[in-house]
């Protein structure tokens, strides 16, 4: 896939978000979610005093990106891991704080457009999923393996699948005779499944099903709980958190962190809150902020985006 199609959603407005809080001296700004380097290079060129440390779980993504972000030369640092493991990875740097921080939480389009990773339904391709292929279970695994009722948990928690039930049943069923290993069989299998009224709605029927087996399959939903509070702890006094998040549980997980570090801890009735239980955070966006109908013409992927920010606004105090 050319690296030029890649559209990353909402870039300017992500850059914007972040730009106050890059204009000290030698500012570092983590993209936790490199993929294919369009937010990265956009930060380098809008920035040139910046420094940006990239991760990615994507051995691909790192070598594409690399190759993308060469130029930068030193200014850049690309490194193998889950955005979870951000502590660790700042501390091996020897770097104590940032000044921004970006998510793009969106599988990366190269993922999705390369077949033999079977993350899309649009096509044939094995059942794997894993964004690090060097580790944990694929997708037809999880598939062939997982008790009914777990199965059913992953559809509803993850893919918000009202027809759950149903379509576990049919997997059950068509795992017995063969078990899943190519992601045509899974789709057939869902479109017969669900009643027609369902066929009806938003898009791909499989779509819900995928997304639900892809959180599953690469942890993300944990691995995001974690990844945020630790982001907002790299975060200098004044330093700039943004997340575009792609489907309400994420949404609703980025906004939750948010809300707390921005909420006083004071017990009720106090006269004046000391310092110690002030908001660390201030929200930067009203609510979520969606892409422009422009920007959704020109990158369909761009539509469900839901784009946070925040900064950070004090210490934390013991």
């Amino acid at each position: 896939m050319s690296q030029s199609r890649h559209v990353p959603v909402m870039l300017q407005r992500c850059l914007d978000l972040l730009a106050p809080a890059l204009e000290g001296p030698e500012p570092v700004v983590v993209d936790c979610t490199l993929g294919l380097g369009g937010h990265s290079e956009a930060l380098l060129e809008r920035f040139p005093g910046i420094r940006l440390v990239a991760l990615d779980r994507d051995k691909e993504a790192l070598r594409l990106s690399g190759e993308r972000l060469a130029p930068y030369g030193e200014r850049a640092t690309l490194v193998h891991a889950v955005y979870d493991e951000l502590p660790e990875v700042l501390h091996k740097l020897g770097i104590a704080r940032v000044q921004g921080v970006l998510f793009d939480l969106g599988v990366s389009s190269m993922q999705l457009d390369e077949a033999d990773r079977g993350f899309a339904y649009a096509q044939d391709a094995p059942l794997d999923m894993r964004m690090d292929q060097t580790a944990g279970v694929s997708a037809a695994e999880v598939l062939n393996t997982y008790p009914p009722g777990e199965l059913v948990r992953i559809l509803r928690a993850y893919g918000e699948e009202k027809q759950a039930k149903r379509i576990v049943s049919a997997i059950v069923r068509e795992r017995e005779k063969e078990p899943f290993s190519t992601s045509a069989r899974l789709v057939e299998l869902i479109r017969d499944a669900l009643p027609q009224a369902a066929k009806r709605t938003g898009g791909n029927p499989a779509k819900r099903t995928f997304q639900a087996l892809r959180i599953e399959v690469n942890g993300e939903l944990a691995v995001l709980e974690r990844a945020i509070p630790a982001a907002v702890k790299a975060l200098d006094v004044g330093g700039r958190i943004a997340v575009l998040s792609y489907h309400s549980l994420e949404d609703r997980l980025v906004k939750q962190v948010f809300a707390a570090g921005a909420a006083t801890t004071a017990p009720p009735g106090l006269p004046v809150v000391p310092e110690r239980y002030q908001p660390r955070l201030k929200l930067l966006t009203r609510g979520a902020e969606l892409p422009t109908e422009e920007e959704i013409a020109e990158n369909r992927r761009a539509a469900p985006a839901r784009l946070r920010g925040a900064q950070r606004i004090r210490e934390d105090v013991e």
